[in-house]
């Protein structure tokens, strides 16, 4: 568990200054979680390493939503000021994401289709 934990955190800390060093134009975590992606992709790390932690931070989700919740009580007024704004946002990155994700799909199925007929 102890080896996981550390293996997050090097991730963590080496998405933070990935970041740093490109001006912070995408977030440290993200940047993180993807070299750790990358890392057990790649074998460097083995996924039995992580996967306690892993299981564990999962099952305990909702304690990373506390702070985030809080700040949207702070800013209460804020938020319902700009509350169309935000539910224009909400909706329109909804519909982009199903977009996008149906045409992926369907590239996929062609793909897999391609592939199929070629293999008989």
């Amino acid at each position: 568990m102890i080896r996981g934990s550390f293996y997050i955190l090097f991730f963590y800390f080496l998405g933070e200054m990935l970041s740093k060093l490109i001006g912070g134009f995408i977030p440290g975590s993200v940047l993180g979680m993807v070299l750790l992606f990358l890392s057990l992709y790649f074998k460097i790390v083995k996924p039995e390493s992580v996967k306690d932690v892993a299981t564990s931070i999962t099952k305990n989700m909702a304690v990373f939503f506390v702070p985030a919740g809080v700040g949207l009580m702070v800013y209460a007024r804020l938020v319902s000021e700009s509350l169309a704004a935000i539910l224009i946002a909400i909706a329109g990155s909804t519909v982009l994401t199903i977009i996008t994700v149906a045409l992926v799909q369907e590239n996929f199925e062609k793909r897999r289709a391609k592939n199929k007929e070629v293999k008989e």
